[in-house]
């Protein structure tokens, strides 16, 4: 698939909204899991998608684009219902993990569609498929936690 140096830019901008809302998520899953090595699983994975929005702001910037600030709109929905649900289920951490695995699926997606872009320039890509594949990893990581704590 062909772009603009301004639609990479909006592609990365969108990567680099996922890393932020997943950062957020993240962090309001440490807030909410009641065992201490889901807290400690979800604040690593916090803030590694922090890292991963450090990492991907310069080459925004260096296709012309502006690096976005915050996370979307559809990311605070996200953590406001994950934030809801895990009051009404006494901080249950399977259905944290599922909705953190629910998540992480949609930004393996988002991930994956990125790549699909033949002209990224290959110091993007790499970037890009390294993220990826760290969150594919992660993924793998709250599906296993998920498993084990299904009733």
């Amino acid at each position: 698939m062909s772009t603009t140096t301004t639609s990479l830019a909006v592609v990365l901008n969108s990567l680099l909204q996922t890393c932020k809302d997943g950062e957020e998520g993240f962090r309001s899953a440490a807030d909410n899991a009641t065992d201490s090595h889901l807290r400690a699983l979800f604040d690593e994975l916090s803030i590694q998608r922090r890292d991963f929005a450090v990492d991907l702001q310069p080459l925004v910037t260096s296709l012309g684009g502006g690096a976005r600030e915050s996370g979307s709109i559809s990311g605070i929905i996200h953590r406001g219902w994950m934030d809801l649900k895990a009051a009404f289920a006494s901080n249950d951490n399977h259905a944290i993990l599922a909705e953190c695995e629910r998540a992480e699926d949609t930004a393996a997606a988002e991930y994956q569609q990125a790549l699909e872009h033949d002209d990224l320039p290959p110091e993007v890509r790499a970037t890009v498929r390294q993220q990826y594949m760290a969150i594919q990893s992660a993924h793998d990581r709250v599906r296993d936690m998920r498993d084990s704590f299904a009733t």
